[in-house]
């Protein structure tokens, strides 16, 4: 038989943890740079199926850059769920209320939507200063 194909076992999966200092980064290519990473697409026994991705912490989220001018264009839209519910904020303001939501709804849209997307979020650690609670971390 030639070369079969090994389906990998979650007891064999290793995860590493990555810090990332997000400090002049733009934000959509610092997303999908983070988005890889918690989906396991950056190794090589990555699989739709599990959760091989790796834990990401991000410091310094409040010193991210927009593109474009898109500082005061962006804006965010969610919805009550009652009958004229759509509801409009800019990115400054998201910003002044949440610093990372931003960041956060960035990467999360970048995620595929299935039952793994919330499991993979869960290994995402924003914060808005160079101060966190995870030691050990290689850069």
């Amino acid at each position: 038989m030639k070369g079969q194909t090994k389906a990998v076992k979650k007891k064999d999966i290793k995860v590493k943890w990555h810090l990332i200092n997000a400090e002049g980064f733009v934000m959509g290519r610092l997303a999908s740079d983070i988005a890889q990473i918690l989906a396991g697409k950056n190794k090589t026994d990555f699989s739709f199926n599990q959760n091989c991705g790796d834990k990401v912490v991000v410091i310094n989220v409040s010193k991210i850059v927009l593109s474009g001018g898109k500082e005061k264009k962006k804006k965010y839209y969610r919805h009550t769920g009652f009958m004229g519910g759509l509801k409009e904020e800019s990115y400054e303001k998201l910003v002044l209320r949440k610093p990372t939501e931003a960041l956060f709804r960035a990467v999360r849209g970048m995620l595929p939507v299935n039952r793994l997307r919330r499991e993979r979020l869960n290994n995402l650690y924003l914060y808005v200063d160079e101060k966190h609670p995870h030691t050990n971390i290689s850069k």
